[in-house]
């Protein structure tokens, strides 16, 4: 044998080996799947007809199970076969399902190109192989989430749609899929979807609006004709119309003029017969609280509208009920423009037990909700959380640390830092300057410890922002009430931070559950906590206090003020934002006023309403705390109570502020018994708390409202809008800024 033939031989041999390992490896691929296939389908959950029939509709429950919304729960028109249009059947095939006759519930080539794209990580999960009959099965008994878009999850469901194919018939299953489809605005099923956008049966829309609902239930926001983008509507609709005609259901012609069809005509805008039937979900008074739900649900990857979910909160109901009521009807406001934004938090866990995103909301769903925006500044409530807590938590400063209130710029400026006042008062305690808000012992202090240990302390809170921070941010933070109330919670526990959360647990249509629990990490020591909380007291109880008006004989609670004023040359008198902040063990409540848009004319607050906030947040603990009372703080054993100047006082156990004095104070060390130094009232028996006692006592102001509100005064900007939006420390230098 030649040289050539040899090598011919050669190769040809090694060719037929490549083939013959190829083929072994492809048998090997096929059995190993073939297993893993029927592995999976044996713990596939029973599917019924029951489940191919009834809608998805997901349902939302407080902390104590009781049902707070439905999604969904517009009156359901179910189409009988007869009842529904042979040309809505053909659109829907043509878009989704063109070999929907042939297969008998998978498509193979479609399966086993998705399972080997997801197997050899071409894509982000299964997708792309799903019949008609496979979304239906889908929509009946799995979630939609992208976690749940597995091989696992992809083999049941085809398993589970060729047994649907042995029990139903092709018209049967299309039924099922017309009358569960997720068709927006809450709508469930294509024949209520044709009363809600037309205001007809299907048997009576023409094939331009047929071939739109046929199209909507790939995107639903998108292709909606009332409140999506036209564009995309109209574009979905003449996708179906051509797919119609490549599968020679209609003619060119036919769609040709079926696509020159406005996409809004023939829309009824009273939405046919279709309303709310559930006498018992009130949305008005929780509506920003599902909004936050809605949106943690698809950002955990579930479809609220198609997965049928029961969702499980920690809304307290009755709190959430009486926040409503509180800020639209018990405490008087400047007018029905002025607005709030309300949390309140749990501190021993995170969970956020009633939320309010505004006032006068109830006939607008899912608008915005104050409670979260992070527009606004927050004003001297800044104070304790940038500039005093780093102080004692890395310096150990006492509660007695003497402070300058002098004349003060901004470094490397010309801007001079005011208070409310336009006053200074010369050397003063950290406590003095924290409970009447003082701000420039505050930015000192700032300065003391450093903005760089203030990021690191602000950053345990759940507080950061690109930008770095600067001395303007220790008097002004934007930050969402949501955020303030569960910073301030963790001088409510003694220094533990819990990320803030909604939801208790959600559980599919297959009867999985995922469960969230508490995520708290330390953010300070006890010590820090409790200081800052023993100081905090005297912001109500103190008669120089700044939050005097909140007040509650009783309650042992702890607050900050904030209220920020307008620019100098913007000409406008008032207040822009005015918050309340407090807590107790139990709660930690944050409360922002203000306007929407304040720089339009008769949007500032006059000094006389500065206080809502303070009266709002004090019906509020006044409620919660009836409801579920909270003793005083025990003082930390590091912790050391000190006599200055005939004044109790606090001090870190082994630092130099506990065993020397300063400036001449007068220190004499007191027993370490935290009920000794109570500054809270002592706890009297609980009165009836009403909607009308509160009404009578909250409805007029306090003749002692007398100072000015605390106000912020920054530079100026040329657009309005922007300032609204920009931190303090963005804007060019005043030479007035003030804040409380």
């Amino acid at each position: 044998m030649s040289n050539n033939n040899q090598k011919t031989f050669h190769i040809h041999n090694l060719i037929k080996k490549f083939f013959i390992y190829l083929s072994g490896i492809i048998i090997i691929l096929i059995f190993t799947l073939t297993i893993l296939f029927f592995y999976y389908v044996s713990s596939a959950p029973k599917i019924s007809e029951d489940d191919l029939s009834r809608q998805n509709i997901t349902t939302i429950y407080d902390n104590q199970d009781r049902v707070i919304s439905r999604l969904g729960i517009q009156k359901i028109e179910y189409a009988k076969n007869n009842q529904i249009p042979s040309t809505l059947k053909n659109a829907i095939v043509s878009i989704e399902d063109r070999r929907f006759y042939k297969h008998h519930g998978i498509d193979l080539v479609r399966i086993f190109g998705a399972a080997v794209s997801n197997i050899f990580g071409h894509s982000s999960g299964m997708q792309g192989g799903s019949t008609l009959t496979q979304q239906l099965v889908k929509l009946s008994v799995f979630s939609t989430a992208d976690s749940d878009r597995t091989f696992k999850r992809k083999a049941q469901e085809a398993w589970l749609a060729i047994n649907v194919e042995r029990h139903f018939t092709k018209s049967q299953i299309l039924d099922f899929y017309i009358n569960k489809a997720y068709m927006g605005n809450g709508i469930y099923g294509m024949q209520t979807a044709a009363q809600y956008y037309y205001g007809k049966d299907l048997m009576e829309l023409n094939l331009s609006e047929l071939a739109l609902l046929a199209g909507m239930p790939q995107s639903p926001t998108y292709y909606n004709p009332a409140t999506g983008n036209l564009k995309y509507a109209t574009n979905r609709r003449n996708e179906v119309l051509n797919a119609m005609v490549r599968n020679k259901y209609i003619t060119q012609g036919e769609a040709k003029q079926a696509s020159h069809e406005s996409i809004t005509s023939g829309l009824d805008p009273n939405h046919g017969n279709v309303s709310s039937s559930d006498p018992n979900v009130k949305e008005k008074f929780i509506d920003s609280y599902i909004k936050e739900i809605l949106d943690e649900l698809q950002a955990q990857g579930y479809n609220p509208y198609k997965d049928g979910l029961k969702v499980h909160t920690n809304l307290d109901l009755n709190a959430q009920l009486y926040l409503y009521t509180a800020a639209n009807k018990l405490v008087p406001f400047q007018n029905n423009k002025m607005q709030t934004g309300i949390a309140i938090i749990n501190p021993h866990n995170g969970k956020i037990i009633a939320m309010l995103g505004g006032r006068h909301t109830g006939n607008i769903m899912y608008g915005l909700n104050r409670a979260v925006q992070t527009n606004r500044s927050s004003g001297s409530t800044a104070k304790p959380i940038m500039d005093y807590g780093p102080a004692i938590e890395y310096l150990d400063w006492p509660t007695f640390k003497t402070v300058q209130d002098n004349y003060f710029t901004f470094p490397g400026t010309h801007t001079v830092l005011y208070d409310f006042d336009k006053k200074y008062k010369g050397a003063m305690t950290m406590r003095d300057a924290l409970i009447q808000s003082r701000n420039v012992p505050a930015i000192r202090s700032l300065q003391e410890v450093g903005l760089k240990k203030s990021t690191i302390f602000l950053k345990k809170l759940g507080i950061s922002q690109k930008e770095p921070y600067t001395l303007q941010n220790g008097i002004a933070l934007y930050i969402s009430p949501l955020q303030v109330a569960a910073a301030y919670a963790a001088f409510a526990n003694g220094g533990i931070y819990y990320k803030p959360y909604y939801i208790n647990s959600i559980t599919t249509q297959d009867g999985k559950t995922k469960r969230f629990s508490p995520n708290g990490k330390r953010a300070m020591k006890e010590s820090t906590a409790y200081m800052i909380t023993d100081m905090l007291k005297g912001v109500f109880s103190d008669p120089e206090g700044s939050g005097t008006v909140a007040q509650i004989s009783g309650v042992n609670q702890a607050g900050k003020t904030g209220t920020t004023n307008y620019p100098k040359d913007s000409k406008k008198s008032g207040v822009m934002d005015s918050w309340m902040v407090g807590y107790t063990k139990n709660y930690s409540i944050a409360v922002w006023t203000g306007y929407d848009h304040p720089f339009q004319p008769g949007s500032s607050i006059s000094e006389r309403y500065t206080k809502s906030s303070q009266l709002l947040y004090r019906a509020i603990m006044k409620y919660l705390d009836y409801q579920n009372h909270a003793q005083d703080w025990i003082m930390p054993n590091n912790v050391q109570a000190i006599k200055v100047n005939n004044k109790r006082q606090l001090a870190i156990y082994g630092s130099k502020w506990a065993n020397s004095t300063e400036n001449n104070y007068n220190l004499k060390p007191y027993s370490n018994n935290s009920n000794m130094f109570s500054s809270s009232p002592s706890f009297r028996p609980k009165e009836n708390i009403n909607e009308h006692s509160i009404k009578d006592n909250q409805n007029s102001f306090p003749s002692s409202y007398t100072s000015s509100s605390n106000t912020t005064s920054s530079s100026t900007s040329n657009s309005t809008s922007e300032r609204i939006n920009k931190p303090i420390e963005q804007y060019p230098n005043n030479n007035n800024i003030t804040v409380r």
